[in-house]
């Protein structure tokens, strides 16, 4: 609670909310009473019965949420010089977003079962060494671009929870049908 939602809002009414006043705690309340939500809701669910449901998150994890919520600032430090963008307007935008994300029902991927094949370990292990390694030389350009990756990856994520869910009823209805006995 306090490492993803009151630092997090903390920073950012000290960098650009505080110029709103009133407005600007009230956006911090929220946000943080949001994440208090979602990690009320993730204690809640965690202990249902395992289905193909548990590689989605319901709504934006806090951490991620955290990370969403500072990306701002994130974005206002690094080298990106060709990027002029209008801080004032983006930083209490993004706080009613992110706040309504984490509470809302929304599928977001959670990454806990990855199945990765034998053949592809090679290139995922390559991949998070290069990742690593680009965190340690450019940290803040490569948060800017995880966090902006990982807001794209929202809808796809929506479209494949949406297309298994189809799967999984269609799977429901036909195991139900053959649950039913002929009369004749």
């Amino acid at each position: 609670m306090i490492s993803f939602g009151v630092a997090p809002a903390f920073i950012m009414y000290f960098w650009k909310l505080n110029e709103l006043g009133r407005f600007g705690w009230l956006l911090c309340l929220i946000y943080v009473s949001c994440v208090a939500l979602r990690l009320a809701r993730f204690n809640v669910n965690s202990n249902q019965e395992p289905s193909w449901r548990d590689n989605f998150f319901e709504g934006v994890p806090s951490p991620a949420g955290g990370i969403l919520v500072l990306t701002p600032l994130i974005v206002s430090v690094t080298s990106f010089d060709y990027i002029t963008l209008n801080y004032d307007i983006i930083v209490p935008a993004s706080f009613i977003v992110i706040s309504l994300l984490l509470i809302s029902k929304f599928p977001s991927y959670s990454f806990k079962k990855i199945i990765v094949q034998r053949k592809a370990t090679i290139f995922l292990l390559f991949g998070i060494v290069l990742f690593l390694g680009l965190l340690l030389i450019y940290p803040f350009n490569v948060i800017a671009i995880s966090s902006i990756i990982y807001l794209l990856m929202l809808p796809i994520s929506f479209f494949h929870f949406q297309k298994l869910k189809k799967q999984n009823l269609d799977k429901d209805l036909v195991e139900d049908d053959d649950d039913l006995e002929d009369v004749l």
